[in-house]
């Protein structure tokens, strides 16, 4: 069976989820498409797919036109959180399942019931008429959209999703709705030596940083922190000799090394393979509150601490995560300035968080209460003893665990082909 797979375009984590999901589907022959950070991480990870059809400078109507007509020769389609990719499967009339780790994330700004109504009368002559039809939702409400028009959803669980699943239960209609644990590369991980001499202090993962509003040369304030800070981790933190900091601002010509006081911070994209192996035996970790790098970290049994927001999604996960050892102890840029209000809101709270980093990273006043708290976090991580790092992984794993995804995929899907 062929079977045509995409990610949303939006950071490192919809990819990851997507390479480890098709790692679980060995035996068929899987075919990614996409572009941007998503089509990054697919071809950092080329092992996972038999063929990548990377869309690149390829946009609007020939860029769509490639993605149809590779929907015709495909038997199936598995959309890791992209929407269009999903509306296009239904019009070409291929099974699709949509996998989702954020099912609960998605803000709705009318009800449910009418969502689906719109779906029912929904046009499949074409993805232009379907498309238009659905016009008037939001991004977020499109994502739910396609829940509601999948063959099957496999959504994550996670403080909020089980409530939702039964709102759409409630409906009486759409896709079935699979409640799964983590959606992460289980094979990687059984592999992955847990007693393996660290190469590094301390490990940096800041993810693959792009989505629709934040790019590696645009909106990147983040980074512009980012820069400013690492060679003050290395002065402050003589503990740490050797740093790696990895993730998407780094891959390929952005990759670059930093040294202050006889201490380095080599900075990096790595294999998501590579990255795991590193997790596995690097004393420290300070991580982006994204939930698959999160995921990995709690089953290779490290307790990470996280770093400032990147965008609104990452402000939602450690609001909801509040209650755990990780998500009180996790940097906040709430921790500067506290009485910054951040917007419910997807766009404009990830632009907020954009002005924050800016004007942290440009204000020397600001830039030394940052320095401080953020150094007062990692104080407290360092110090937690082993026992407590056991019960942070532990409260996370009761929390966030599921029926393993190979159990759920193998009961949507046809059996693998057999020699």
């Amino acid at each position: 069976m062929r079977i045509v797979m995409g990610a949303q375009n939006c950071g490192f984590g919809p990819a990851s989820e997507l390479v480890a999901i098709s790692r679980l589907l060995s035996g068929h022959e899987r075919v990614f498409v996409g572009s941007g950070v998503a089509a990054t991480f697919a071809r950092r990870n080329p092992d996972a797919f038999d063929a990548i059809r990377e869309l690149g400078r390829m946009c609007g109507r020939a860029g769509a036109e490639s993605v149809d007509d590779l929907l015709k020769t495909g038997d199936q389609v598995v959309s890791v959180m992209d929407a269009d990719l999903a509306l296009r499967s239904v019009v070409a009339r291929r099974p699709v399942v949509m996998v989702d780790s954020l099912f609960g994330f998605w803000r709705l700004r009318r009800p449910l019931a009418q969502i689906r109504d719109l779906c029912a009368s929904m046009p499949r002559s074409s993805y232009v008429a379907a498309d238009r039809h659905l016009a008037a939702l939001s991004p977020h409400e499109r994502v739910i959209a396609a829940h509601l028009l999948a063959t099957h959803s496999v959504v994550q669980n996670f403080p909020g999703v089980p409530e939702r699943a039964a709102e759409f239960a409630a409906l009486g209609v759409g896709s079935a709705i699979h409640l799964t644990g983590p959606i992460i590369d289980l094979e990687g991980l059984r592999n992955t030596p847990r007693d393996a001499g660290p190469e590094y202090d301390l490990l940096v993962n800041v993810g693959g940083f792009k989505n629709f509003l934040l790019d590696f040369d645009a909106n990147n304030d983040y980074l512009r922190l980012l820069h400013r800070w690492i060679p003050d981790l290395l002065r402050d933190w003589p503990r740490f000799p050797r740093v790696l900091v990895c993730g998407g601002p780094f891959g390929g010509h952005r990759e670059r090394n930093v040294s202050v006081a006889g201490r380095r911070a080599d900075c990096r994209l790595l294999r998501q393979r590579d990255l795991l192996r590193a997790v596995a035996s690097t004393p420290g970790y300070l991580l982006t509150p994204g939930l698959t790098a999160l995921h990995e970290s709690m089953a290779l049994g490290r307790l990470p601490l996280g770093i400032h927001e990147q965008h609104y999604a990452h402000v939602y996960t450690l609001r909801r995560l509040d209650g755990t050892i990780f998500g009180r102890n996790a940097g906040r840029f709430a921790d500067v300035l506290p009485h910054h209000r951040v917007p419910e809101d997807d766009f404009t709270g990830t632009a907020a968080l954009v002005e924050i980093a800016g004007r942290v990273q440009e204000d020397d006043e600001l830039y030394s209460v940052f320095r401080r708290t953020f150094n007062e976090r990692i104080e407290h991580y360092v110090s937690l003893t082993p026992v407590r790092r056991r019960h942070g992984v532990e409260e996370l794993r009761r929390l966030l665990g599921g029926e393993p995804v190979h159990a759920v995929l193998a009961r949507i899907l046809p059996p693998r082909r057999s020699g």
